[in-house]
């Protein structure tokens, strides 16, 4: 399943440059955060239009996580609602783009996996220091 009908480009100056990059180089590696891989999430919005966010790369045989870090801010990143909303989305890692299924995680599953989120990430670590709401993780498992 790919992800269509009208896009809205992303209002952030950084994540609207990082998304036209991945696509006329057709790789997310072309792009980086900090000198870190990301991955592409492409999305229905709650609004209905497509919406497109670079994350951190973060993969575990296989499967991925999205973590609603927002760096530290008080509140969820504004993709968090789509993904609670609409949870099968395209996962573009380098040149290859397939359908998962978001799931968020609780529970000792979300501890073992804040562990690799951070080991891939270091300063996840940090912001969860700065926000006194629990950073939610979402599991990406393909369909």
């Amino acid at each position: 399943m790919t992800i269509t009908g009208e896009y809205a480009p992303s209002t952030s100056g950084w994540v609207r440059d990082q998304v036209e990059k991945i696509e006329a180089t057709g790789t997310t590696h072309s792009v980086s955060v900090q000198d870190r891989q990301v991955v592409l999430l492409t999305m229905l919005g709650v609004s209905g239009k497509v919406r497109k966010v670079p994350l951190m790369r973060v993969e575990h045989d296989g499967v991925y996580a999205a973590v609603a870090s927002k760096g530290g801010a008080p509140e969820h990143p504004q993709w968090y609602a789509n993904v609670r909303k609409n949870p099968v989305l395209d996962l573009q890692d380098g040149e290859r783009t397939w359908t998962v299924r978001a799931r968020e995680i609780s529970g000792e599953e979300r501890e073992q996996w804040w562990e690799r989120c951070v080991a891939a990430f270091p300063p996840y670590a940090d912001y969860q220091v700065k926000t006194d709401r629990l950073i939610p993780v979402f599991l990406l498992e393909a369909v």
